[in-house]
C-alpha cells in the first residue's frame, strides 16, 4: 500500500496555545502513526494584523481570507485527504477529493454567533465529532456520513498523576478561555462569594493574562497560564472539584481528563455533555450551582474512584484508537 497521509487543518491560534485543540491534534497524530497513517500539521498564515478583523469573522482573526495558503500548503504535502477543524474551510472540497470535518465548535444556538458556521455546515457532506450527541445534531443538519470517535484522555499521566494523599478539600479547578462560551466571570463571582474555597482558574493561551485584568479578583482566586499537559494533570490532582461552566462544548476533554483523575465533577445540563456521567457527576446551571459545588466539596470521599473507572473504560486510548482506525479505514477505502 501507497503513502497514506491526511493533513489537519486548524486555526493557527490552536496549534500555538497549549489547550485541547493542540493537546488533542498530537494524540491524534500520534495514534494514527501507530496505524500507519501519517498527519501533516496545515494552518493559515495570517496576511492581515491580528487587530485587522473582518465584520463577522472576529473568531477567525483572518483566517478565511488565507483560503488559498491553506490549499498551497495542502498541495505542497501531496495529500488528497484533508480533516479541516474550522466549518469555514468546508469549501476545501472544491480542492480535494477527500475532506471531512473534524469540528472544534458547532452551530448550537447555546454558542454565541453560531449562525455564522450555519452556511457553512450545508457544505459539509462527511465529518468526524467526539459524542454520540455531535452525531446526531450533525446528521439533522444533513451531514449524511458522520463517525464518532471519543474524546480520549492521556492515561499514562492519569495515571502518574493519581495520589489521592495530595487532594486540597476545599480546592475548585475550572479549565477554559476567556470568552462568552467559557464564562469565567462565573467561577470568580462563585469565588468571591465563597471565600473559603481555594478557586484555581486555567487558561490555555498566555494571552489570556492580559484580558483577565479586567476582573477583580478575590484573593482566593489562583490564575494559571498556558500549562503543560503534565502540569494540568498535577494541578488536577490536587482539586476536589472540577467545574465546567461553559455553554457548550464539542469533546469537554477536561472534563474526561478530571473523571479519569477521580474528581469530583459539576458540569452543565446541556445534553452536549449528556456522556459526561458517571456517580459523582453533578450536573446544573446558574441556578443551582453553587449548591452542587458546596454539596460535592463538602463529601466525605476525597476521590471518586468510580469516576475513574467509567473514564478509563468509556475515554481511554483504546477506544479512540479504535474509533479512528475504523474511520481511516472507511475514508481510504
Amino acid at each position: 500500500m501507497g503513502r497514506r497521509a491526511f493533513a489537519l487543518v486548524m486555526r493557527k491560534v490552536q496549534f500555538g496555545e497549549a489547550q485541547g485543540p493542540r493537546v488533542f491534534a498530537e494524540r491524534l497524530r500520534r495514534l494514527a502513526d501507530e496505524l500507519g497513517y501519517e498527519v501533516v500539521f496545515v494552518a493559515p498564515e495570517r496576511r492581515v494584523a491580528a487587530d485587522a478583523v473582518l465584520p463577522g469573522y472576529e473568531h477567525e482573526r483572518g483566517d478565511l481570507v488565507n483560503y488559498d495558503l491553506v490549499v498551497d500548503q495542502i498541495r505542497a504535502h501531496d495529500v488528497d485527504h484533508v480533516l479541516f477543524t474550522v466549518a469555514g474551510f468546508a469549501h476545501l472540497n472544491l480542492f480535494f477529493p477527500h475532506c471531512a470535518l473534524f469540528p472544534h465548535s458547532f452551530p448550537d444556538p447555546a454558542l454565541p454567533d453560531s449562525h455564522l458556521m450555519l452556511p457553512f455546515y450545508r457544505a459539509v457532506d462527511k465529518a468526524l465529532v467526539q459524542t454520540a450527541y455531535l452525531r446526531e445534531r450533525a446528521e439533522e443538519m444533513g451531514i449524511q456520513d458522520v463517525s464518532v470517535m471519543p474524546i480520549g484522555f492521556d492515561e499514562r499521566l492519569a495515571k502518574a498523576a493519581y495520589r489521592p494523599d495530595a487532594v486540597v478539600p476545599n480546592r475548585v479547578l475550572w479549565i477554559g478561555r476567556d470568552d462568552r462560551n467559557r464564562r469565567p466571570e462565573i467561577p470568580i463571582s462563585f469565588a468571591r462569594r465563597h471565600p473559603q474555597v481555594d478557586v484555581h482558574l486555567v487558561f490555555g493561551g498566555l494571552r489570556y493574562r492580559e484580558t483577565m485584568q479586567r476582573f477583580a479578583l478575590p484573593e482566593n482566586v489562583t490564575l494559571h497560564f498556558a500549562l503543560s499537559q503534565a502540569e494540568v494533570f498535577a494541578l488536577m490532582n490536587t482539586a476536589k472539584v472540577y467545574w465546567s461552566s461553559s455553554c457548550f462544548d464539542t469533546y469537554a476533554m477536561p472534563l474526561t481528563e478530571a473523571m479519569a483523575m477521580g474528581k469530583w465533577v459539576v458540569r452543565p445540563m446541556h445534553p452536549c455533555y449528556g456522556h459526561i456521567a458517571g456517580p459523582h457527576v453533578l450536573a446544573g446551571d446558574e441556578t443551582n450551582w453553587n449548591t452542587l459545588l458546596e454539596l460535592a466539596l463538602a463529601a466525605p470521599q476525597a476521590v471518586s474512584e468510580d469516576n475513574r473507572e467509567v473514564a478509563f473504560s468509556r475515554f481511554g486510548t483504546a477506544q479512540m484508537k479504535a474509533a479512528l482506525e475504523e474511520f481511516l479505514e472507511r475514508w481510504w477505502g
